[in-house]
């Protein structure tokens, strides 16, 4: 269990920040900036969450922040050992084919694309929509985190489903409303 007795710290005064092992790191760094988007999709999450308060889909976005979370305890982890023990948290196949299953469950229902769809809808799609957005800058951040060192594939796979929920969350979301809204191209030429 974690326990914060105190939020700041002034360790990280110089510009560097602690990851798992005890190493420092700048705070710009590659690994620092993936850690951050994960938590920035994660915050966007919160927020749809608020215009899904009730609803059935609540708790999967629930799901998806403890994953989330879960996702930045490994990204601050490094090494090139992704198997989760006592000490070490890592994304394991299991929170991927969780998503996958989401994915599938919600898109049974829904009408196949015709058309690519425009973020919106409804206020509570929208949110969604943005949470998507957040987690594909997310995925940028671990495949360039992924360029420079290992990072734990499941964890790149995770991210990847993530936007991919989101998108068919916000269409499942809109088919109960409003409706997609689609693109027209060419339409305002």
């Amino acid at each position: 269990m974690v326990k914060l007795n105190r939020i700041y710290t002034r360790t990280g005064d110089a510009g560097t920040t602690g990851l798992v092992d005890g190493s420092r790191l700048p705070k710009h760094a590659a690994r620092m900036a993936a850690i951050g988007a994960v938590d920035e999709a994660n915050s966007v999450i919160g927020a749809a969450l608020c215009a899904l308060a009730g609803s059935s889909h609540a708790g999967a976005l629930i799901h998806i922040q403890n994953d989330l979370f879960d996702l930045g305890a490994d990204l601050a982890t490094p090494g090139e050992d992704f198997a989760p023990s006592p000490m070490t948290l890592r994304i394991v196949p299991a929170q991927v084919t969780w998503l996958e299953q989401a994915i599938d469950a919600l898109n049974a229902n829904l009408a196949p694309l015709t058309s690519f769809i425009l973020p919106g809808g409804s206020e509570a799609a929208a949110r969604v929509h943005v949470g998507r957005a957040a987690a594909r800058r997310a995925e940028r951040a671990m495949t360039a985190l992924a360029a420079e060192t290992q990072v734990n594939p499941a964890a790149l796979a995770y991210v990847n489903r993530l936007s991919d929920y989101l998108f068919v969350l916000a269409r499942a979301i809109n088919a109960a409303g409003s409706g997609d809204v689609l693109w027209v191209p060419g339409q305002n030429r």
